[in-house]
């Protein structure tokens, strides 16, 4: 789950950066601090990584580098839209990545891996094609409207977004391993449960193992 995690803590500090970038341009209604700020932000999150002596992941610095490239652009042409687009540029690279098939499965448990293999691909297209939605949805709030509509719709969007499709794709996978292992036969059933650690073996069936041996 550390990954999964890490991957989702990225996006949500990308969002948060071109948030706090517009927040502080709504403010003040300052190009220049805006962008000065938000650029500051961007690197303060790497530092304090660094700092921490956490490793810095190929992602994070791609985001880095687009909070600068977006913020200097920003700054040449006084357009505070090119700060906005970029999380459009990280939800696109990390849908790419979610396009290969059985990503989830490193995220779930053996059993899930097991009984429901196709149900989690699934899902992890679903997580692709949110990925590539909110890329075209920020890119659209972010070039047809203004500041004070992004920071209204993005964040709650991508908020709310992800815990339903969690909460979703959660309660397929569960209710398509518990379907399906209700209609395994018990000893196959017992076996299974044994094998991906969701039950301890009795000493008294082992016992009863070994002597069919």
């Amino acid at each position: 789950m550390r990954s999964f995690f890490n991957a989702a803590r990225l996006l949500l500090a990308d969002v948060a950066s071109s948030l706090f970038f517009a927040i502080l341009l709504s403010l003040t209604d300052n190009v220049m601090l805006a962008t000065c700020l938000a650029i500051a932000f961007g690197l303060l999150q790497i530092g304090v990584q660094f700092i921490r002596g956490k490793p810095i992941v190929i992602m994070e610095w791609l985001s880095l580098f687009l909070v600068v490239a977006a913020g200097t652009a920003t700054l040449l042409t006084d357009d505070p839209h090119f700060v906005l687009f970029k999380p459009s540029i990280i939800y696109a690279v990390v849908g790419a990545a979610m396009l290969k098939a059985g990503w989830i499965n490193r995220y779930l448990p053996a059993i899930a891996r097991t009984v429901a293999p196709d149900v989690a691909t699934y899902v992890g297209f679903a997580w692709a094609g949110l990925m590539f939605l909110s890329a075209a949805l920020n890119a659209f709030i972010a070039i047809v409207f203004d500041v004070s509509t992004w920071v209204f719709v993005m964040p709650v969007f991508a908020t709310c977004s992800k815990v339903v499709l969690m909460l979703a794709g959660f309660a397929a996978i569960r209710l398509t391993v518990l379907r399906r292992l209700r209609g395994m036969p018990e000893a196959e059933r017992d076996a299974l449960l044994i094998s991906t650690g969701e039950r301890v073996q009795s000493p008294l069936s082992a016992t009863t193992a070994a002597g069919k041996l």
